[in-house]
């Protein structure tokens, strides 16, 4: 009898595994694991994959190299995964990844930068990065009274999310508040750093700046220490994006003036997903846009668990 039951309790684990069938297998491909706002992005993947039995996610570090990251997107190929997800290094440079692995028959995610293109069976998620711009400058402006010497922080050139950030600030600026004038535009590579450096430069340089528009938290960050340094801290506003828990830990001292929340657990959640969909058969949007929201000191408290 007991037999009889260790047979029966064996053959329906078999046909469980069989009926769960293969696991989904999914690359992603991420440009940088040094940049704040990307690994919480990548918990959110994290979170959403564990809520699925059958799923296999393997992650690589782009390390903001294009070629690199190329390479990896191949080697995912070659392992045989269902799907890509690819958060690209270089947007312009994208249609490389995208022939590689339409040729090889498989499934392609792009997720929080936008590609250079996005031809059909390709799909996108993420933000609509010129409304961070204007988010942020429509706020900026407003605290600044409408005049005053803005300088802007900017992502690297090749990058969709820093072109598009800066063009939303431009615009604003053009369109709302002819008495502001942008002083200077440096590139700052997302990075706390270069964002630190820039900002000393511009102050020992003796620039009239009564604002900085970093296109995201870390240089913003990068150019409260500076400013802090030169003992400037209130005299000249920062505004940042991206609402990291650091920004907003700076926002609470009173230190960072402005920042526009991008939902990092919702890309990496809609990343995911939406590989998984796509790997099932099922019918996706061609593009999913995770908004944007502006963040200050009056509502930053309804971010902080975000």
């Amino acid at each position: 009898m007991k037999k009889l039951v260790v047979v029966a309790l064996l053959l329906a684990l078999v046909f469980s595994g069989w009926a769960a069938g293969p696991k989904v297998k999914v690359g992603v491909c991420i440009a940088n694991f040094n940049d704040t706002f990307l690994m919480y992005m990548k918990d959110g993947m994290d979170k959403f994959a564990k809520t699925l039995s059958d799923i296999e996610v393997t992650y690589a570090d782009g390390k903001e190299d294009a070629a690199t990251q190329l390479s990896q997107v191949e080697n995912f190929l070659s392992q045989g995964v269902d799907v890509v997800v690819v958060v690209p290094v270089n947007t312009e440079a994208t249609n490389t990844i995208t022939a590689s692995v339409q040729k090889a028959g498989k499934k392609l995610v792009y997720v929080n930068r936008y590609p250079a293109s996005l031809p059909k069976g390709v799909v996108y998620v993420g933000s609509e990065s010129i409304q961070a711009g204007i988010l942020q400058m429509e706020a900026l402006g407003k605290k600044l009274g409408g005049k005053g010497n803005i300088a802007i922080l900017e992502g690297p050139l090749d990058n969709e999310a820093a072109l598009k950030r800066t063009e939303g600030v431009q615009q604003v600026v053009k369109q709302k508040f002819p008495n502001i004038k942008i002083v200077s535009v440096q590139v700052g590579h997302w990075n706390k750093d270069e964002g630190r450096s820039i900002m000393e430069n511009w102050l020992s340089a003796g620039q009239k700046i009564d604002a900085i528009a970093a296109n995201n938290d870390d240089m913003a960050l990068g150019a409260l220490l500076a400013i802090q340094a030169a003992g400037k801290l209130h005299k000249i506003l920062v505004a940042g994006v991206d609402a990291t828990p650091d920004a907003l830990a700076e926002m609470a001292k009173g230190n960072l003036d402005i920042t526009v929340f991008q939902n990092a657990d919702g890309q990496g959640k809609g990343g995911i997903e939406t590989a998984y969909n796509l790997a099932k058969g099922k019918a996706v949007k061609d593009q999913v846009w995770i908004p944007f929201e502006l963040v200050t000191p009056e509502n930053y408290k309804n971010y902080m668990k975000k």
